[in-house]
């Protein structure tokens, strides 16, 4: 398979999945831009890739940035939508804040993003949006009310926008994936088991990223569901 070269932006890409991800186009020989709120993580000079400071809570910002991201980067032809936390518990355990953040960072910003990336995407050959969901998109949990709710909203968000860009040659798809062993359960009470049949590698959801952007730009992959092949969820003392 020859792989075409891409520039492709990756929200969420100094750590987890973004990170996995980003390292992965990197050695396809794609164009990076690794999007983070801390840029500073990004430790190492790299060829073809390029960290932007971005902020997805400060929703206001949003929009002159990617103005200028589309300015500096005009061959911008594809965006990977990492960025997001878990956050768990009954919804009255969430102030009014932490609810607006949750649903800001995980759904809302991404909204953003399209809004100010489509109408150029649009105009491309060929382009992708490639949404990194959740399990929690397919099923309500107990403590994840607010959690599957932003991820919910997301999928919706995904199939509507797949119907939108029918006609056009911009391609939708959604990756759900069930627990990654990555630092996302650092501050959560529970983590996946220890086996490693119990949990998902962050290269398993690169490589199925990797899937979509590669295949036959006639065809659309509108949704992919990962799972480990043993689910088991450790709950932390």
């Amino acid at each position: 398979m020859r792989i075409i070269k891409r520039t492709i932006l990756v929200t969420g890409a100094s750590s987890g999945i973004g990170r996995a991800i980003a390292k992965n186009l990197l050695q396809q020989g794609h164009n990076v831009i690794g999007a983070s709120r801390d840029c500073g993580k990004f430790i190492r000079t790299m060829d073809n890739f390029t960290p932007v400071q971005l902020d997805l809570s400060r929703l206001n910002e949003l929009p002159q940035k990617m103005r200028a991201l589309e300015q500096r980067f005009p061959e911008l032809d594809a965006v990977v939508f990492c960025a997001g936390r878990g956050q768990f518990g009954s919804v009255e355990e969430f102030s009014y804040a932490q609810i607006e953040d949750l649903m800001t960072l995980n759904f809302t910003s991404q909204a953003f993003l399209v809004r100010a990336l489509m109408p150029a995407l649009k105009r491309k050959k060929h382009s992708d949006l490639i949404f990194i969901g959740s399990e929690a998109a397919l099923k309500g949990s107990r403590k994840g009310a607010l959690y599957c709710a932003s991820k919910f909203a997301l999928r919706g968000f995904t199939q509507a926008l797949r119907e939108e860009c029918g006609k056009s040659n911009v391609r939708i798809c959604l990756i759900n994936p069930g627990m990654v062993k990555t630092e996302f359960f650092d501050d959560l009470a529970f983590e996946p088991g220890d086996d490693v049949s119990n949990f998902i590698e962050p290269d398993d959801v690169a490589e199925a990223v990797s899937y979509v952007l590669n295949s036959r730009t006639q065809i659309v992959i509108d949704e992919i569901n990962l799972s480990p092949l043993n689910k088991v969820v450790k709950f932390k003392k």
